[in-house]
C-alpha cells in the first residue's frame, strides 16, 4: 500500500512540475521572441489616430451587396499593407477607419475609390473642357455624340500592324484629340452610368485630356486577381487571371474590339486604356489570364492591379465625411485609464498579501504572467487580419478581464480556507480544494466567454474590440488556472517550511493548523 501511495505521489508531483515548467517556458519564451522582434499591439484609429471615412450606397442595395462591398473594400484596405484598418458596415452606411496613417491623402486616394470598375470601349480622345470659348460650342444640355468622325479610334483608323522589330511590337496611326468635344463638360458622377456614354478625364487629370467611352461591356467582377510585376526589359506591366465566367466574357468583348481600345475607369477616371493585342495579327483567346503594358510607373501599375482586383464594388458610394484624426485624446485617455488601472491593480495585490499572505504571490506572478501572455498573443495577432485592432474599448477589455482572473484566485483560495476550517491540513486542502474550485471557475468563465461571443456576433465598431479582447482573457484565464495556479499552489502546499506556521505562510493565510492530519495526511507523510 505504501508502495504504492509512494508511487502515486511521485508521479503527481511530477505531473505538476512538469505544468508549471512548461507554461513557464512557453510564456517567457514566446514573449522573450515578441519582444526581440519588437512587435507590439496594432493600435486602433483612437490611440494611433488615421484616416476616417464615412461612405454611403447610393439607391437602395439589398444585404448580401453592401455584405460584398465591405468585404472588397476590406480587402482593398489590407492590400495597403496598413496594419488594424478596419471596414464596418453602421446601418446602410459603411465606415472605413485607417490607423497611424501618415499620408492620408494617398491612402485616400486609394480607398475612396469605390464605385464599380467598368470595362468601355473608347470612342475618341477629348481635348479639356473650354465651354463656350470652342469654336465648336455645343448647345446646353446636348447628347454626347457617339461618333467622331476621322477622330474615331477605330480598328481602321488606327491602323495596327505587327512589327516584331519595333520596341512595341506593332506600330499604329496617331490619332488626335477630338476638337469638338472641348465643348463638352466632364461627365458628373451622378450621370456616369454603365448604360451610358461618358466623356471622363484619366489619372492625369482632365487638363492631360480626356476619353469618350461608350457604354460598359464588361464590371470587375470578371477578374479574378491582378498584380504588378516587370517584365523582361524592366517594364511595369499588369498581370491579371479572369475567374471561370469571366474568361469567355472578356475573349467576346477582346474580340470585338480587336486592334481597339478598350478603357478600364474606376469612379470615374479611366485608369488605363490598352489597346487590345496590337502585336498580333488575327484574334487569340486569352486563356482566362492577361497583361497590361504600356509606359507606366511602379506606382501607376501597382494602383492599376489594385483597381482591378478589388474594384468591382455592387454599389457605388459618397463620401458622407472623412476626417483625419490626431491620437491625442487618445493616448490621454490612455494614459489616465491605465494609471487608474495600475493604482487600483496595486490595491488589490496589496489587500492579497495581507489577506491571503504566501498565496497573495501567487496572485502576483499569475497576474504577471498574465500580462507577459497577453501582450504576446496581441501583439502577434496585429501581424494577421483575425484581431480587431487595439483600442481604448480593448484596453477596457483587458482590465474588466483583471477582476475576473483575481475572482478565479479568490474563488480557489476560499475553497481552501473552507476545506483548512473543516480541520484538514494544508497539504490535503490544497489537493481537495481545487476539485470543487474548478468546477465554479469553469461556470464563472464560461458565462464571461458566452457573454463576450454573443457581444462580439452582434456589436459594431469598437464594441467588438471589447468583446473579442475580453473573451480573449477569459480563455486565457481559464489555461492559467488549470496549468500554473493548480500546479504551483499544490505544490507549495506539499512543502512542509512552506506550510509551516509564520506570519507570511500559507497556513496563515488559510487560517489553518498546520499541525492537523487525517488518515490521508498520515499515509503521505510514511512515503515521504
Amino acid at each position: 500500500m505504501s508502495a504504492r501511495n509512494a508511487g502515486t505521489h511521485r508521479a503527481s508531483r511530477r505531473g505538476l512540475v512538469t505544468s508549471l515548467l512548461v507554461t513557464l517556458i512557453a510564456i517567457l519564451g514566446t514573449f522573450g521572441i515578441v519582444l526581440g522582434l519588437q512587435w507590439s499591439p496594432k493600435l486602433g484609429l483612437d490611440l494611433a489616430g488615421g484616416l476616417s471615412v464615412v461612405y454611403q450606397p447610393q439607391g437602395h442595395p439589398s444585404q448580401a451587396d453592401l455584405a460584398q462591398t465591405v468585404t472588397i473594400i476590406n480587402n482593398r484596405v489590407n492590400s495597403l499593407g496598413v496594419s488594424g484598418a478596419t471596414v464596418v458596415k453602421q446601418g446602410t452606411n459603411i465606415v472605413v477607419s485607417v490607423p497611424g496613417v501618415t499620408d492620408a491623402r494617398a491612402v485616400l486616394a486609394t480607398v475612396g475609390q469605390t464605385a464599380q470598375l467598368l470595362f468601355r470601349p473608347t470612342y475618341c480622345y477629348a481635348p479639356p473642357f473650354i465651354g463656350n470659348k470652342s469654336k465648336y460650342a455645343a448647345p446646353a444640355g446636348i447628347a454626347l455624340p457617339t461618333s467622331c468622325g476621322k477622330y474615331q479610334l477605330s480598328a481602321a483608323n488606327l491602323g495596327v500592324t505587327p512589327n516584331p522589330n519595333l520596341p512595341a511590337g506593332y506600330s499604329a496611326n496617331n490619332i488626335p484629340a477630338y476638337p469638338v468635344m472641348a465643348a463638352y463638360r466632364t461627365t458628373l458622377p451622378a450621370a456616369d452610368l454603365a448604360t451610358k456614354t461618358v466623356l471622363l478625364p484619366g489619372l492625369g487629370g482632365e487638363k492631360q485630356g480626356r476619353y469618350l467611352l461608350g457604354a460598359a461591356q464588361l464590371t470587375g467582377r470578371v477578374i479574378k486577381g491582378a498584380s504588378a510585376t516587370q517584365n523582361q526589359v524592366g517594364q511595369w506591366v499588369v498581370n491579371y487571371t479572369l475567374t471561370a465566367a469571366g474568361s469567355s466574357q472578356w475573349d467576346a468583348v477582346a474580340q470585338a474590339n480587336f486592334h481597339q481600345i478598350v478603357a478600364i475607369e474606376l469612379d470615374g477616371v479611366v485608369q488605363s486604356a490598352p489597346l487590345i493585342q496590337p502585336t498580333q495579327a488575327t484574334f487569340t483567346s486569352f486563356g482566362g489570364s492577361g497583361q497590361i503594358s504600356g509606359s507606366m510607373s511602379q506606382s501607376q501599375a501597382q494602383n492599376l492591379a489594385t483597381a482591378m482586383e478589388f474594384g468591382a464594388l455592387p454599389v457605388r458610394l459618397t463620401a458622407l465625411t472623412t476626417q483625419t484624426v490626431s491620437p491625442t485624446l487618445g493616448h490621454s485617455s490612455l494614459v489616465a485609464g491605465l494609471a487608474a488601472g495600475v493604482v487600483g491593480l496595486l490595491l488589490v495585490l496589496l489587500y492579497t498579501l495581507i489577506y491571503y499572505r504566501a498565496l497573495g504571490l501567487v496572485i502576483i506572478a499569475g497576474l504577471g504572467l498574465t500580462a507577459m501572455a497577453l501582450w504576446t498573443i496581441v501583439s502577434a495577432l496585429g501581424h494577421t487580419t483575425l484581431a480587431p485592432s487595439f483600442s481604448l474599448a480593448g484596453v477596457t477589455g483587458l482590465i474588466v478581464s483583471i477582476g475576473i482572473t483575481v475572482d478565479s484566485y479568490i474563488v480557489y483560495f476560499e475553497r481552501l480556507k473552507d476545506e483548512a476550517r473543516s480541520g484538514r491540513s494544508v497539504r490535503i486542502s490544497v489537493d481537495r480544494g481545487f476539485q470543487s474550485a474548478w468546477r465554479t471557475v469553469l461556470a464563472a468563465d464560461f458565462v464571461s466567454l458566452l457573454a463576450a461571443v454573443v457581444l462580439y456576433l452582434v456589436a459594431l465598431g469598437d464594441v467588438r474590440g471589447f468583446a473579442f479582447f475580453l473573451g480573449l482573457s477569459t480563455i486565457l484565464d481559464i489555461v492559467m488556472t488549470y496549468f500554473f495556479t493548480r500546479p504551483l499552489v499544490i505544490l507549495l502546499g506539499r512543502r512542509g517550511e512552506s506550510a509551516s506556521e509564520g506570519a507570511f505562510s500559507i497556513s496563515r493565510g488559510l487560517l489553518a493548523d498546520s499541525h492537523a492530519q487525517d488518515s490521508e495526511d498520515v499515509a503521505l507523510e510514511v512515503v515521504s
